[in-house]
C-alpha cells in the first residue's frame, strides 16, 4: 500500500469508518500487506452535543407535520432560536412537560397559546415566521426530534418553567432552579 493511498485511508476513517474499509480493500495487491482498517473515532463523533447536532440535522425540515409541531417549532424558534441546540431542545421539553403535567392544556398549541405564558405570543397569535430560514429549518427539527422522543432528556419531566437570565419575574425566587442552558434558566 502506498504511503498517499495510506493516508486516504485513514483520512476516509475519520469521517466514514466505512470508507476506510472499502479503501483499504481496493489497497492495490503489490505484495504489500495492509494493515486491517480499525475504525477511528474522532472527538467530535463522540461529543453529546456533535451527536445532538447530527440528529437535529436528520429531522430538519422546511415544513411541519401538522399544528401541533407546528406551534412547538414557532415555540423554539422564538424562545430559543439564538440558543445552543441543547437550549432549544430544553425550550421544547418545557413545552411537552407542561402538556404531560396535568396543570396546563393537554396539547402543545394549548399549552403554547395559553395566554401570558410565552412571551412571543401577542393576542393568542404567533407571529409570522421567515420559513425558508435555517433557523426555522433547524427549530422544526429540534420540534420533530423532541416530539419523537429521539434525544436524551436535558431536563426532569417536572421542569415546567424558565425565564431568560437577564430578567428577573416575581415567581422565579419561589421555585426551584434546576439548571441554566445559554441565556435561560430552568424551574421545577
Amino acid at each position: 500500500m502506498s504511503i498517499l493511498f495510506g493516508l486516504a485511508a485513514v483520512a476516509a476513517s475519520l469521517s466514514d469508518p466505512a470508507a476506510a474499509e472499502i479503501a483499504s480493500a481496493a489497497a492495490p495487491a503489490s505484495g504489500v500487506t495492509a494493515i486491517a482498517s480499525v475504525p477511528v473515532r474522532t472527538f467530535a463523533q463522540n461529543d453529546p452535543s456533535a451527536q445532538l447536532e447530527r440528529a437535529i440535522e436528520a429531522h430538519a425540515r422546511f415544513e411541519t407535520e401538522d399544528a401541533e409541531q407546528d406551534c412547538l417549532a414557532n415555540t423554539v424558534y422564538f424562545e430559543a432560536g439564538l440558543e445552543p441546540l441543547e437550549g432549544q431542545v430544553a425550550v421544547a421539553e418545557v413545552v411537552l412537560n407542561r402538556m404531560n403535567s396535568g396543570r396546563y392544556p393537554t396539547t402543545i398549541c394549548g399549552v403554547v397559546l395559553q395566554p401570558a405564558q410565552f412571551s412571543y405570543v401577542r393576542g393568542g397569535r404567533i407571529p409570522r415566521v421567515d420559513r425558508t430560514s435555517e433557523n426555522w429549518r433547524r427549530a422544526v427539527g429540534v420540534a420533530r426530534l423532541v416530539q419523537a422522543g429521539a434525544a436524551a432528556r436535558l431536563l426532569p419531566t417536572d421542569t415546567l418553567w424558565y425565564h431568560a437570565d437577564y430578567v428577573s419575574p416575581a415567581w422565579g425566587p419561589r421555585l426551584n432552579r434546576t439548571t441554566k442552558i445559554g441565556l435561560h434558566i430552568f424551574y421545577r
